[in-house]
């Protein structure tokens, strides 16, 4: 019986390290463009600030990632010009795109929904990962690169969201790049972990 219970608190304990490893494990960043990209069908305003967030509609953590954001713009109303991409396939309906977190995502205010098809404006701004999150002066320069939330589904205080509350209040901020946690945005490109997250 001893035996036993010391293999079954052997299981949990290694379950729950894979789940804690898995939850703060980030996806790629890529190399976002330091100057917002000419082919950018995506406006640049030009009076304030330009956020852009990519997201893939199945992923799970994404949520976070929107409700940070939801979180942001609400202590920044009018300050910056919001544009969230759902990346969509070639081959796939437009009942697969618009999930609950495009419903979600439409109902936020200030922020502009678009359909990225087959991942055009993502692979133009070199994002990899939901939740993916850049921030752009009217002219163009890259301010911030990175995630918004502080593991994978987590909401809650995070360097992401401060980072950009404090650009956008015209403070310094001592961090630009902050991880992104999420799964990958693109299927064939998977990062590891990303089927499991989308599950």
């Amino acid at each position: 019986m001893t035996v036993a219970v010391l293999i079954w608190l052997s299981a949990v304990f290694t379950v729950m390290a894979l789940l804690i490893d898995f939850s703060n494990s980030p996806g790629s960043s890529g190399a976002p463009p330091a100057q917002w990209p000419a082919q950018s069908q995506i406006p640049l305003a030009a009076e304030r600030p330009t956020l852009v967030m990519f997201v893939h509609p199945r992923c799970p953590c994404s949520r976070a990632s929107l409700g940070e954001l939801e979180l942001l713009l609400a202590g920044c109303q009018g300050a910056v010009s919001t544009h969230l991409l759902f990346i969509r396939p070639a081959g796939t309906t437009e009942d697969w795109l618009k999930t609950d977190l495009w419903r979600k995502a439409s109902v936020i205010p200030g922020v502009t929904v678009h359909c990225d098809n087959a991942g055009v404006e993502a692979r133009r701004f070199h994002s990899q990962t939901s939740g993916h999150t850049l921030l752009y002066d009217p002219n163009g320069r890259l301010m911030f690169l990175g995630g918004i939330t502080i593991s994978r589904g987590h909401s809650g205080d995070n360097p992401g969201r401060g980072a950009i509350v404090a650009l956008l209040h015209h403070e310094l901020s001592k961090q630009i790049k902050t991880p992104v946690f999420g799964c990958s945005l693109f299927e064939d490109e998977g990062q590891q972990g990303a089927q499991e997250c989308k599950k």
